[in-house]
């Protein structure tokens, strides 16, 4: 019983500490081990974000390829490319809509 009374409520004993749980291979690193791993992952999310923005513009290089502009050495910006693309389906729907 007294072990019952020593873990009830109010009685002024503690409670045993919890142990800490480490999930994974979590350990100890040196300040110097922390600033390659962070600049490690920097320089791999700056070659994700690189290859991204790669992925996208090719995109609308390809997009500008088939859209109609009248002067031809017109570069579209991106937002251009994106609002003239939507406007140029609108009108093609509405034109089989009509016909």
């Amino acid at each position: 019983m007294p072990a019952e009374a020593a873990s009830s409520p109010g009685s002024g004993a503690e409670p045993p500490r919890e142990r800490r749980r480490r999930r994974g291979r979590a350990r100890a690193r040196t300040e110097a081990l922390l600033h390659t791993l962070k600049r490690s992952r920097r320089v791999k999310a700056n070659d994700r974000e690189r290859n991204r923005m790669h992925h996208l513009n090719a995109a609308l290089d390809e997009l500008r390829s088939v859209l109609p502009t009248f002067p031809d050495d017109t570069k579209l910006t991106k937002i251009e490319t994106l609002r003239f693309a939507y406007n140029y389906i609108w009108a093609l729907s509405e034109t089989l809509r009509l016909a």
